[in-house]
């Protein structure tokens, strides 16, 4: 079988331009960040996070207009909403601290102060990585791209891995 690789014509089969699409500005990354950091309500990331009014207004509705985050009536006070992140906008965590990590290594130049730690013993968090369905950290020169009728088969020998040549992974 022949090298194989994403059909880059096809946007609609994969996740990468419709993840765009929701995500792919500042001010989302930054209002989730925000929400990650225990902010609910308008005025919160109005102020915490500078950001003009109607920018915010339009952010957070498309947040919530793709289920990355809800709006919820305050039950003390009908009038007033709060932002809360969804199970779907959870599971962003792992991409934003990615990029995060990412950006400290790349862009910013200096070590983030604070640090992401884990509650159990204090330690920073790992590095995000890409990890085989064993555990195991894989490096891109260990991934490829295969149809989804051959996933779990052995395709080549193992003692072709030396001189097989990898694929582009994004």
């Amino acid at each position: 079988m022949g090298m194989l690789r994403e059909p880059l014509d096809e946007i609609q089969s994969c996740g990468l331009p419709s993840a765009l699409e929701v995500m792919g500005e500042r001010w989302s990354f930054m209002i989730l960040r925000a929400a990650f950091n225990g902010l609910h309500h308008f005025e919160e990331f109005l102020g915490e996070l500078g950001i003009a009014r109607n920018i915010l207004s339009n952010r957070l509705a498309r947040l919530v207009e793709h289920g990355i985050m809800k709006r919820e009536h305050m039950p003390d006070d009908r009038r007033k909403i709060e932002y809360r992140l969804t199970a779907k906008g959870l599971d962003l965590l792992p991409a934003m601290l990615a990029l995060r990590q990412w950006g400290e290594k790349y862009g910013v130049g200096v070590p983030a102060n604070p640090v992401l730690c884990d509650t159990r013993d204090g330690q920073p968090i790992a590095p995000i990585a890409i990890h085989a369905h064993d555990g195991r950290p894989l490096a891109p020169v260990e991934l490829e791209w295969r149809n989804r009728a051959d996933i779990g088969k052995a395709l080549h020998a193992p003692e072709d891995d030396a001189v097989r040549p990898r694929l582009n992974v994004l």
